[in-house]
């Protein structure tokens, strides 16, 4: 047994100061790699209501060559807003696989953030027409702002942004977030932004149908976010049907995702594209990227920053005998 045994924790502020995008989107993409080539596991998935009003959930898995372990519990905790919080709430624990023992226990608000963002800008890379210049975000909240940063980040030919609030108010600290990156405005009509736009983003709650099937033109790319749990959804009925239909994995996305609403559609995993698997999109196609948020993108995540903050000697040590 070992009494010098010790347990790493990352905070908010250490774990922030180490997310640097381009090594968060290479993580993310060892993560889908590693999943289409089965090297990677993924365990079943936890998702339950709680008579707090929240919603809790453990993504976990492993992938044995690496001895990479763990698991990220998170939830959403809507009450949080009215105490000045973050309603997002998520934690990584990082397990060695010999012994049983934590390593390393993460703050993992704003790695979930990050690895969704990167997620979808792989999809963007992936099934998005190269030339898409025009794109429609439903949502201004954490995610639609990182949804839209990684994608101009990534894709320099997209100019003109509309995006589409819950008030129909415009959203002013939104609009100054990118007003230097790109022509933002407030879209005045949902499916006439929907019909001009080469790109969609969901970022929402889930809470219903965003636009109206028909809105949506050959060659549109979708990036999907707000279907997390059993019940939500973005799409309208039928939109999937018509489209090629791409998602981070497919058992989890029929239990929460946009897939849960049409089982039966045909659907590609994105890591069988990155792995030579799979084909791309036509030009013509309707390309659909259901994300419900992989474990390994928070385990190789995480594991990148453990390294790093072992290298530079950041977070805070516990003793953790045996």
């Amino acid at each position: 047994m070992s009494n010098d045994a010790r347990l790493v924790l990352l905070d908010k502020n250490v774990v922030e100061s180490l997310l640097i995008p381009d090594d968060v989107l290479a993580a993310v993409r060892e993560a889908f790699v590693l999943h289409s080539r089965r090297e990677g596991r993924v365990f079943p998935l936890v998702r339950e209501a709680l008579k707090t009003g929240g919603v809790f959930g453990i993504k976990s898995g492993d992938v044995p060559q690496q001895n990479l372990l763990g698991f990220k519990a998170a939830g959403f905790w809507p009450g949080n807003r009215a105490l000045g919080g973050e309603p997002h709430q998520a934690t990584i624990v990082l397990i060695d696989p010999a012994s049983g023992r934590p390593l390393c226990i993460v703050d993992g608000n704003a790695v979930t953030t990050m690895r969704t963002g990167a997620a979808g800008a792989l999809g963007l890379q992936r099934l998005a027409r190269a030339e898409s210049s025009r794109v429609c975000v439903f949502g201004t909240g954490v995610q639609a702002r990182v949804q839209l940063s990684f994608a101009l980040r990534l894709m320099p030919r997209l100019q003109k942004v509309r995006y589409v609030t819950t008030s129909g108010q415009p959203n002013r600290d939104f609009e100054t977030r990118f007003a230097d990156r790109c022509d933002i405005a407030l879209a005045p009509e949902r499916n006439a932004a929907v019909a001009e736009s080469d790109v969609v983003i969901t970022a929402t709650p889930g809470a219903g149908a965003l636009f109206d099937a028909d809105a949506v033109q050959p060659g549109t790319h979708l990036n999907c976010v707000g279907a997390d749990t059993k019940g939500k959804r973005e799409l309208p009925a039928g939109l999937l049907q018509r489209a090629r239909v791409f998602v981070d994995d497919r058992t989890q996305a029929s239990q929460i995702g946009e897939m849960q609403w049409a089982v039966n559609t045909p659907c590609t995993e994105l890591g069988d594209l990155l792995t030579g698997q799979a084909f791309n999109r036509t030009r013509d196609d309707i390309t659909v990227f259901d994300m419900t948020g992989l474990a390994l993108q928070d385990l190789t995540v995480a594991r990148m920053l453990f390294d790093r903050a072992s290298q530079l000697q950041l977070g805070t040590a516990l003793s953790w005998p045996w």
